[in-house]
This record gives structure tokens, C-alpha cells and sequence, in this order.
């Protein structure tokens, strides 16, 4: 009855929920809202306030979690780029130390050519063909070393430096300037990637008197 009445005033109730309601004329193109109450809700009666409330706390909180994973996320990364870096840096200790043990092995090899090499007059009477091709031996061995990073330490004319070189006896001379230099090389010494791994054995020069005195220690 009620709503025959309704539709004969030409009015139409359009019902919204949340305490709005839309008034429709029929005859006319004009929409009026009749009211809005905040109190009311279908949803447990939380007002959209409520919501709002409840929606930036969860926002806050899903921020705060994202933050949380991102910071994690990053240290797992930074901590697997250290343990890369450092399984890298071991891989290549233990690979150095194993060249350094074969190659300290091969020393006395590359040593017994330069002992021959040294008796220039013995060496010389040897047949040639057979002394060129120890050479070529020698030559082919040097090279293989220094692939893997040994060098040869020479101090020849250098200042005497005793955390490098071992003296095993002195030069004299009067000349002052040459004090403490290396006067001969009695045996080549070796770097192997910079690293000392066998001192040279050296003569060094000395003023007469000091040379003198040492001699009689000696003695």
C-alpha cells in the first residue's frame, strides 16, 4: 500500500545502506540526499572512520614488515657476497701454497744449471749441440716459473739489506761508498708473487780493516 502510494506521489526511494538514502523524482532530473548517519554500518556497525583507522594500521604495519624483509633481504646478500669474497680469497691461498711448495721443490733444479753455467771455461768445452739444448731445458723451465710468478732476486750492487739477503762474507775495499753493498752473488735468491721464498747469498763490501778483523774472528 505503501509503496502504490509512493509511486503515485511519483516519488522512488533508491535505498544506499550506511544511513543514506536517494530520493528520486520521477518528473524531475534532481537527486537529494536525504541523509547520512556514520553510526550506522552493515558491516558490525564500524563507522568509516573505524575503517579508515583500521586501514592505516594495517598500511603502518605492512610498511613495517616490508621494511623488515627488505633490511634481511639485504644483510643475507651482503653476508653471501662476503662468503663468495672469502671462499674466492682461500681458493687462491690454497692454490698459491700448493705452487709455492712444487716450485720451492724445483729450486735446486733451476740452481744446479746456474752452478753449471757459472764454470764459463767448463761449460764452453762441452759439445755445443748437447749444451744447447740444456740450455733450451733451462730456458723452457725459467719461463714455466715465471708464469706462475717467480722472480729472481739479484741485489748485485744494492745496499746490504740483512731481512732479504743472507751474508756469508765481505769484499774489501776502500772504496767508501761501496760499504755495505753487495759486492758478488754467490746464489741467486727468489720471489714467488712477491713473496720471499729464498734469500740470496751474498758477499758484501767492507773497508780493509773491518774485513781484517773479521777474518781473524773467523779464524
Amino acid at each position: 500500500m505503501d509503496n502504490q502510494t509512493e509511486q503515485q506521489n511519483g516519488e522512488t526511494d533508491i535505498p544506499l545502506g550506511a544511513g543514506v538514502d536517494i530520493v528520486q523524482q520521477n518528473d524531475s532530473d534532481d537527486v537529494e540526499i536525504e541523509s547520512y548517519d556514520d553510526n550506522l554500518d552493515d558491516n558490525g556497525g564500524v563507522t568509516p572512520q573505524e575503517q579508515m583507522k583500521r586501514l592505516r594500521e594495517k598500511l603502518r604495519v605492512c610498511v613495517e614488515e616490508k621494511k623488515e624483509y627488505l633490511d634481511g633481504w639485504q644483510r643475507t646478500k651482503a653476508d653471501f657476497i662476503n662468503f663468495k669474497k672469502r671462499t674466492e680469497e682461500e681458493k687462491g691461498d690454497f692454490l698459491k701454497f700448493a705452487r709455492e711448495g712444487i716450485i720451492t721443490d724445483l729450486l735446486p733444479v733451476l740452481e744446479s744449471f746456474h752452478m753449471a753455467f757459472a764454470n764459463k771455461a767448463a761449460w764452453e768445452k762441452v759439445d755445443p749441440a748437447w749444451r744447447m739444448g740444456v740450455e733450451h731445458i733451462h730456458t723452457q723451465l725459467s719461463q714455466t716459473l715465471a708464469a706462475y710468478g717467480l722472480v729472481a732476486v739479484d741485489p748485485i750492487g744494492q745496499d746490504f739489506n740483512p731481512n732479504e739477503e743472507t751474508s756469508i762474507g765481505t769484499v774489501p775495499t776502500d772504496d767508501v761508498g761501496k760499504h755495505h753493498k753487495v759486492a758478488e752473488v754467490l746464489q741467486l735468491g727468489y720471489k714467488l708473487q712477491g713473496k720471499l721464498i729464498k734469500s740470496p747469498q751474498v758477499k758484501i763490501y767492507a773497508d780493509p780493516a773491518s774485513h781484517a778483523e773479521h777474518a781473524t774472528d773467523g779464524s
